[in-house]
């Protein structure tokens, strides 16, 4: 771990004995990851080549006191915006960091909902932070993809400062998180003399974050300096905004900016007819669309149909993940198995249409996609207290209140649903607004 990595990491956790004892353990773990065994022997590995990395990628950042290195980025900082301030977002740089493999594949809508974001800007830079062996690209004239190929995932942040500093100097750099890739873009931002722009897209604040895994608390760790450190905040409700001003005051400005949903599709969404065929035996079909993951709690939904659901009813997963088998064995103690269907990933469009009630029974969500989609699809949702379930007409419960409330809606309804307060009338307009918020960390302060 070079001595900077080490000094930012320790600023952030070594005031707290627990949390300095992980930045030990990350760097046991790094020193570990960087040898070879070779008859029994640890032998350090040759440093990473890839993008031509020059032998001062390596040196140290605080090579002066670190109050004067702070004034030195400072200046950096400001006389590179007063050299190079643009008018208009289609003259800003952009460096963006963020975990989207399927970014190299020439044929993923990820890849062209990205560029697509890219066209607002006179040159944008995306790192990657990933494993595997992907390699850089240029999709277009002005973008060029930097995979950081990361033996392990505890070098990522690393990997993409070291590219990071490789770049031409840059506006703005934007983050896909205020986590990992927020770390990495702060870093990226002080060397580049760039403004940074953080997204967040989930509730980290949420009291069942932390108890979801341990790599969470210390993601809350990194979150609040890194949020600190922001000049510009975008989240994707208005929740997760009060959250965080309630939490940290940040000095920076928050915006919000939900994520776009192709509404249209769900409106005019149709069940296929095999679909109709394999359902047809049953009067009610509930469902759920999810990772089958811990935070996503399809546990209480699978509980609550049980308890609470008719004989003449089945519920519908869509999704897959680590949850799978429990959840499949919870079904089989229940009695339920017989009506409850694990379909895998599939494209959930379909199964909206054929859906009478979509449950949502989420222990958080940042915004809550499957919401949306449902709403706009005409359906009744019922959903905990997360994302944008309020802001969007879902019917709110608590986890407590889960089984009674389905109970309920079996009596009395409601039968349809309605989406209310969506901002967006195309996609296009939504990369406008993307493009204005990005450049707007450049213009303010």
């Amino acid at each position: 771990m070079a001595l900077q990595e080490r000094e930012l990491l320790f600023e952030m956790f070594g005031r707290d004995e627990f949390f300095a004892i992980i930045v030990e353990i990350i760097a046991a773990l790094l020193r570990c990851d960087a040898m070879v065994q070779y008859h029994g022997q640890a032998i350090p590995m040759e440093p990473s080549q890839e993008l031509n990395e020059s032998a001062d990628v390596e040196k140290k950042v605080h090579e002066a006191p670190h109050a004067e290195h702070v004034s030195k980025i400072q200046e950096t900082r400001y006389n590179h915006q007063a050299k190079f301030k643009p008018q208009f977002s289609d003259r800003i740089r952009i460096v963006v960091v963020g975990t989207e493999t399927a970014v190299f594949d020439p044929h993923s809508p990820v890849r062209e909902r990205i560029l697509a974001y890219t066209e607002k800007f006179a040159s944008t830079d995306i790192i990657v932070m990933c494993g595997g062996k992907f390699e850089k690209a240029s999709p277009r004239k002005g973008v060029t993809l930097y995979p950081t190929n990361s033996r392990s995932r505890f070098r990522r942040v690393f990997d993409a400062v070291r590219i990071g500093k490789t770049l031409a100097p840059a506006d703005v750099v934007t983050v896909q998180d205020p986590f990992e890739t927020g770390l990495a873009g702060l870093l990226i931002a002080r060397h580049l003399g760039a403004k940074l722009h953080v997204q967040v897209h989930t509730d980290f604040l949420s009291p069942s974050y932390g108890r979801v895994s341990p790599l969470n608390i210390v993601r809350q760790r990194i979150a609040s300096y890194v949020i600190a450190h922001a000049d510009r905040i975008r989240v994707v409700s208005e929740d997760i905004k009060q959250a965080i001003e309630g939490r940290y005051r940040p000095r920076a400005p928050i915006s919000v900016l939900p994520i776009f949903v192709d509404i249209e599709k769900f409106k005019s969404a149709s069940a296929l007819a095999d679909l109709v065929q394999k359902f047809a035996g049953y009067k009610t079909r509930l469902l759920v669309v999810s990772r089958l993951e811990q935070e996503k709690n399809v546990a209480l939904a699978v509980t609550a149909f049980a308890k609470a659901a008719p004989k003449d009813a089945c519920l519908i997963i869509v999704g897959d993940g680590r949850q799978h088998a429990a959840l499949k064995r919870q079904a089989q103690d229940l009695g339920v198995m017989a009506r409850v269907f694990f379909e895998g990933r599939q494209d959930a469009a379909p199964y909206y249409a054929l859906a009478d009630l979509v449950l949502v029974p989420s222990v958080y969500e940042g915004y809550g996609l499957v919401i949306i989609e449902a709403l706009a699809a005409g359906k009744p949702v019922l959903s905990t207290d997360v994302g944008i379930a309020r802001e969007a007409g879902a019917i709110v419960v608590t986890p407590e209140q889960f089984e009674n409330a389905l109970k309920g809606w079996f009596e009395s309804g409601p039968h349809t649903g309605a989406l209310i307060k969506y901002p967006y009338e195309s996609f296009e307009a939504y990369v406008k607004a993307y493009g204005e918020d990005v450049a707007a960390t450049f213009s303010e302060g």
